[in-house]
Protein backbone atom coordinates (compact mmCIF):
# COMPACT_ATOMS: atom_id res chain seq x y z
CA UNK A 1 0.00 0.00 0.00
CA UNK A 2 1.58 3.25 -1.13
CA UNK A 3 1.44 6.44 0.94
CA UNK A 4 3.06 9.86 1.09
CA UNK A 5 5.02 11.39 3.94
CA UNK A 6 3.26 14.63 4.83
CA UNK A 7 5.67 15.86 7.52
CA UNK A 8 8.62 14.73 9.63
CA UNK A 9 9.07 15.86 13.23
CA UNK A 10 11.55 15.68 16.09
CA UNK A 11 11.86 16.68 19.76
CA UNK A 12 14.96 16.74 21.93
CA UNK A 13 12.97 15.93 25.08
CA UNK A 14 10.13 13.57 25.98
CA UNK A 15 6.64 14.70 26.88
CA UNK A 16 6.42 17.65 24.48
CA UNK A 17 5.03 18.12 21.00
CA UNK A 18 7.54 17.46 18.26
CA UNK A 19 8.57 20.21 15.83
CA UNK A 20 8.31 19.85 12.06
CA UNK A 21 11.72 19.78 10.36
CA UNK A 22 12.96 19.51 6.76
CA UNK A 23 14.29 15.96 7.20
CA UNK A 24 14.88 13.25 9.73
CA UNK A 25 17.69 10.72 9.67
CA UNK A 26 16.88 7.19 10.76
CA UNK A 27 19.65 4.99 12.11
CA UNK A 28 19.28 1.20 12.29
CA UNK A 29 18.67 -0.08 15.80
CA UNK A 30 18.44 3.47 17.14
CA UNK A 31 15.64 5.51 15.58
CA UNK A 32 15.50 9.19 14.67
CA UNK A 33 18.84 10.93 15.21
CA UNK A 34 18.44 13.72 17.78
CA UNK A 35 14.98 12.61 18.95
CA UNK A 36 14.38 11.94 22.64
CA UNK A 37 12.70 8.59 21.95
CA UNK A 38 15.63 7.17 19.99
CA UNK A 39 17.52 4.28 21.52
CA UNK A 40 17.75 0.50 21.63
CA UNK A 41 14.08 -0.27 22.27
CA UNK A 42 10.88 -1.11 20.37
CA UNK A 43 9.38 2.41 19.98
CA UNK A 44 12.14 4.13 18.01
CA UNK A 45 9.84 5.87 15.49
CA UNK A 46 6.18 6.93 15.73
CA UNK A 47 3.82 7.36 12.79
CA UNK A 48 0.34 8.87 12.57
CA UNK A 49 -1.99 9.32 9.61
CA UNK A 50 -2.68 12.87 8.53
CA UNK A 51 -6.30 11.83 8.04
CA UNK A 52 -6.54 11.03 11.77
CA UNK A 53 -5.14 14.47 12.60
CA UNK A 54 -7.75 15.99 10.27
CA UNK A 55 -10.53 14.46 12.41
CA UNK A 56 -9.15 16.28 15.44
CA UNK A 57 -8.82 19.53 13.49
CA UNK A 58 -12.52 19.15 12.59
CA UNK A 59 -13.24 19.39 16.34
CA UNK A 60 -11.84 22.92 16.29
CA UNK A 61 -8.20 22.31 17.19
CA UNK A 62 -5.35 24.07 15.42
CA UNK A 63 -2.79 21.28 15.25
CA UNK A 64 0.69 21.45 13.77
CA UNK A 65 2.51 18.29 12.65
CA UNK A 66 4.08 16.65 15.69
CA UNK A 67 1.32 17.74 18.10
CA UNK A 68 0.68 14.13 19.12
CA UNK A 69 4.40 13.33 19.44
CA UNK A 70 4.60 11.63 16.05
CA UNK A 71 7.84 11.55 14.07
CA UNK A 72 6.22 10.86 10.69
CA UNK A 73 2.84 12.11 9.48
CA UNK A 74 1.55 10.10 6.52
CA UNK A 75 -1.21 10.54 3.96
CA UNK A 76 -2.98 7.67 2.21
CA UNK A 77 -2.70 4.78 4.69
CA UNK A 78 -5.00 3.69 7.52
CA UNK A 79 -2.68 2.69 10.37
CA UNK A 80 -5.61 1.26 12.37
CA UNK A 81 -5.36 -1.76 10.04
CA UNK A 82 -1.66 -2.32 10.78
CA UNK A 83 -0.22 -5.19 12.80
CA UNK A 84 3.02 -5.72 14.68
CA UNK A 85 5.66 -7.38 12.51
CA UNK A 86 4.61 -5.70 9.28
CA UNK A 87 7.07 -3.68 7.20
CA UNK A 88 7.23 -0.01 6.22
CA UNK A 89 9.67 1.23 3.59
CA UNK A 90 10.32 4.94 3.00
CA UNK A 91 13.13 5.58 0.54
CA UNK A 92 16.10 3.55 1.76
CA UNK A 93 14.75 3.29 5.31
CA UNK A 94 13.14 0.05 6.42
CA UNK A 95 10.98 -0.19 9.55
CA UNK A 96 9.20 -2.98 11.40
CA UNK A 97 5.96 -2.17 13.21
CA UNK A 98 6.36 -3.12 16.87
CA UNK A 99 3.35 -1.60 18.63
CA UNK A 100 -0.10 -0.24 17.81
CA UNK A 101 -1.15 2.69 19.97
CA UNK A 102 0.15 3.85 23.34
CA UNK A 103 -1.76 5.01 26.37
CA UNK A 104 -0.77 8.45 27.53
CA UNK A 105 0.72 8.53 31.04
CA UNK A 106 -1.24 11.70 31.78
CA UNK A 107 -4.11 13.19 29.86
CA UNK A 108 -2.50 15.53 27.33
CA UNK A 109 -3.56 19.08 26.53
CA UNK A 110 -5.40 17.83 23.44
CA UNK A 111 -7.45 15.42 25.53
CA UNK A 112 -8.28 18.21 27.96
CA UNK A 113 -9.45 20.45 25.11
CA UNK A 114 -11.72 17.98 23.27
CA UNK A 115 -12.02 14.92 25.50
CA UNK A 116 -10.15 12.66 23.11
CA UNK A 117 -6.65 11.79 21.90
CA UNK A 118 -6.00 9.71 18.79
CA UNK A 119 -2.47 8.47 19.47
CA UNK A 120 -3.59 5.59 21.74
CA UNK A 121 -5.81 4.18 18.96
CA UNK A 122 -4.29 5.33 15.71
CA UNK A 123 -0.58 5.88 16.25
CA UNK A 124 1.91 3.15 15.46
CA UNK A 125 5.46 2.56 16.59
CA UNK A 126 8.34 0.91 14.78
CA UNK A 127 11.97 0.00 15.07
CA UNK A 128 14.49 0.87 12.38
CA UNK A 129 15.93 -2.10 10.49
CA UNK A 130 17.76 -0.03 7.86
CA UNK A 131 18.49 3.67 8.14
CA UNK A 132 17.93 6.50 5.70
CA UNK A 133 16.85 10.11 5.29
CA UNK A 134 13.14 10.98 5.17
CA UNK A 135 11.55 14.22 3.95
CA UNK A 136 8.01 15.47 3.46
CA UNK A 137 6.63 14.36 0.09
CA UNK A 138 8.68 11.14 0.10
CA UNK A 139 6.76 8.05 -0.95
CA UNK A 140 6.39 5.09 1.32
CA UNK A 141 5.17 1.51 1.11
CA UNK A 142 3.37 -0.43 3.81
CA UNK A 143 3.67 -4.20 3.43
CA UNK A 144 1.31 -6.59 5.12
CA UNK A 145 2.82 -9.39 7.20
Amino acid sequence: MRFTVEAVCIAAEKGVAKIEVAEIVLRAGHGVEGDAHAGPWHRQVSLLAGEAIDTMRAKGLALAPGAFGENIVTRGVDWTQAHAGEAIVIGEAQLEITQIGKECHDRCAIYAAVGDCIMPRQGIFARVLKGGRIHAQDSGDYRLG
